[in-house]
């Protein structure tokens, strides 16, 4: 059976950040399924929810929002009420349970979610520190970074960097390529948690493929070799371990997973919870 389809209206008064997230993770559990997401962003007046309305209207399905206007978010409702289409305000659970256990009346602000505060200023500090010292480049600083990540080629090492940097971590990633000398900087760290990625060759071997297609690349080549990347992989793993540095196997993890994984393994060695960004 190929995959069905339906539409998925999120509907916000700020960015809609929020929303895309819980609604990428809710559709996670129904692989049979692909929606087809309506995005509505900043929308503040009656004017500019009637364009939305109109769109749910012509291609009816599931509509989840944020939306602090009381009128807004009744004009919403009611209009969702009479198409006998599900409305859900996806933060009422929490802010109800947070409203009981504070004992407290909640007093929205339109967008305080992301207000240009210190969380953000750091997180932008991080994006620019980690793409800085993307791929080996940089390394004269690399004790400024709080994760250091070390792999072969295509074990993630970018794509997660990122990931940790858009949470609000300094980041740098370092390749480590059989044959050629190892910044002599990252064996002098003493602040930043080094971290090894490693993944199986039969992996790794498929997305050098996929590589070598997207560049052209015609000539043979041990790049793609499984036995090469074996070899590569018990070099790497060698180093983590004779300088204790701790690995992840990044093989079927996704991206958010090994940086999850990593932010465990940092809280640990720091004997504490860090606060990041959502």
């Amino acid at each position: 059976m190929g995959q069905r389809f339906f539409h998925m209206h999120l509907i916000s008064d700020a960015t809609g950040e929020t929303l895309n997230l819980v609604a990428r993770a809710a559709s996670a559990y129904y692989s049979d399924y692909h929606p087809i997401d309506h995005i509505y962003a900043l929308v503040r007046t009656p004017k500019q929810l009637e364009r939305a309305l109109n769109d749910i209207e012509r291609q009816p399905g599931i509509v989840l929002f944020t939306l602090t206007d009381k009128a807004l978010r009744l004009q919403l409702e009611e209009s969702c009420t009479k198409l006998s289409l599900p409305c859900i305000s996806i933060l009422d659970p929490v802010i109800d349970s947070l409203a009981r256990y504070l004992n407290a009346e909640s007093r929205p602000q339109l967008g305080k979610q992301h207000a240009l505060n210190a969380e953000y200023f750091r997180r932008i500090d991080a994006l620019n520190f980690t793409m800085a010292h993307d791929d080996g480049q940089q390394t004269d600083d690399l004790d400024e970074a709080e994760i250091v990540l070390i792999g072969i080629s295509r074990t993630s090492k970018t794509p997660t960097s990122i990931y940790l940097a858009q949470r609000g971590i300094r980041t740098a990633n370092v390749p480590i390529v059989p044959g050629t000398p190892i910044p002599q900087e990252l064996f002098a760290l003493s602040k930043p948690l080094v971290v090894g990625l490693v993944a199986s060759a039969e992996r790794i071997a498929q997305m050098r493929r996929q590589r070598l297609i997207g560049l052209n690349q015609t000539q043979e080549t041990s790049y793609d070799d499984p036995r090469q990347i074996t070899q590569e992989t018990v070099y790497m793993k060698k180093l983590c371990s004779e300088h204790n540095w701790p690995m992840i196997d990044v093989t079927r993890r996704s991206v958010e997973e090994s940086a999850a994984a990593v932010i465990n393994l940092f809280n640990e060695r720091n004997g504490h919870q860090e606060e990041y960004l959502p």
